[in-house]
């Protein structure tokens, strides 16, 4: 049966909310988040303390994995805004709230996510007085669906530069479902747009892989096992293979792809991954 993302995309059964997106929501309220002068901050808060509920958080190799995750896209998104990106499409959504945070006069947000936890976000919205009119929510089984058909339904432009964000969203994805919802985005990625993706990776450094190592345990113990982890070096060529150019330095610092958060444009020509692999349908 599919399940449903929780919180950046770990998965949950329909009417729950996932165990780390209580997590993250509650670590998220502790972080020193990147300014704008424009959006609100305080929507996007409330939603965060709705949904950590009573969930705790402590000090630790998480804590600060998910702190370096949080700045690293709030930095692209912010700097993306900055430099006139028009649409903004978050993948896996879950409960994040960068489209009330960031929400810019001109720009088109567009969440696409599992139907039951979008039906679960949108309701805590409307309980808690947020306006989120000028997000598109797009209803998707990424097992399943046709993610790019679904976009464009909902009104994206694919000829204007699209930034594509997938945080915490890949390593809940079956391999072969990465790839097909990669190979969608691509298709629907004009000149000019921007994939931000974190993927689990092993580095062959005894530290880091042992901190990964007990992250994998954590979430499967709670039920939200990973699905996708890849090897550093392989990080790359996967992403090449659906369609994307990965960034390298001095855009990306290698801090930031050790720890798996990649930036990739979109590969000549656009014909080259015209037909997605499809997903494979879950059990």
């Amino acid at each position: 049966m599919p399940v449903a993302s929780g919180g950046n995309g770990a998965p949950v059964k329909d009417g729950q909310v996932s165990v780390t997106a209580q997590r993250v929501a509650a670590h998220r309220l502790t972080f020193d988040r990147i300014p704008a002068l424009y959006g609100d901050p305080a929507a996007d808060e409330a939603l965060a303390r709705d949904v950590a509920a009573a969930a705790g958080v402590a000090p630790g190799a998480m804590r600060d994995y998910l702190r370096a995750r949080t700045r690293f896209f709030d930095a692209v998104v912010t700097g993306a805004l900055g430099r006139g990106y028009p649409q903004v499409v978050i993948g896996g959504a879950g409960y994040d709230g960068r489209a009330l945070r960031y929400a810019k006069p001109g720009v088109r947000w567009f969440e696409a996510d599992h139907p039951a936890t979008q039906r679960d976000k949108r309701s805590r919205l409307d309980r808690l007085g947020i306006d989120s009119a000028h997000i598109r929510f797009v209803a998707a089984d990424f097992t399943a669906d046709p993610v790019a058909d679904l976009l464009l339904s909902a009104g994206l432009d694919p000829h204007l530069p699209s930034l594509f964000l997938l945080e915490g969203v890949a390593v809940y994805l079956d391999r072969a479902v990465l790839q097909a919802l990669l190979q969608h985005l691509r298709q629907i990625a004009a000149d000019g747009s921007t994939l931000a993706i974190s993927l689990s990776v092993t580095t062959g450094t005894a530290d880091q892989d042992a901190r990964r190592a007990a992250f994998l345990e954590a979430v499967a113990a709670v039920g939200e096992p990973a699905r996708s982890v890849l090897e550093a070096a392989g990080a790359g060529p996967f992403l090449e293979a659906t369609g994307w150019r990965p960034a390298g330095p001095p855009e990306l610092p290698g801090r930031a792809v050790r720890a798996g958060f990649l930036l990739a444009r979109p590969a000549a020509p656009a014909t080259a991954n015209a037909t997605p692999t499809e997903p494979t349908p879950a059990g």
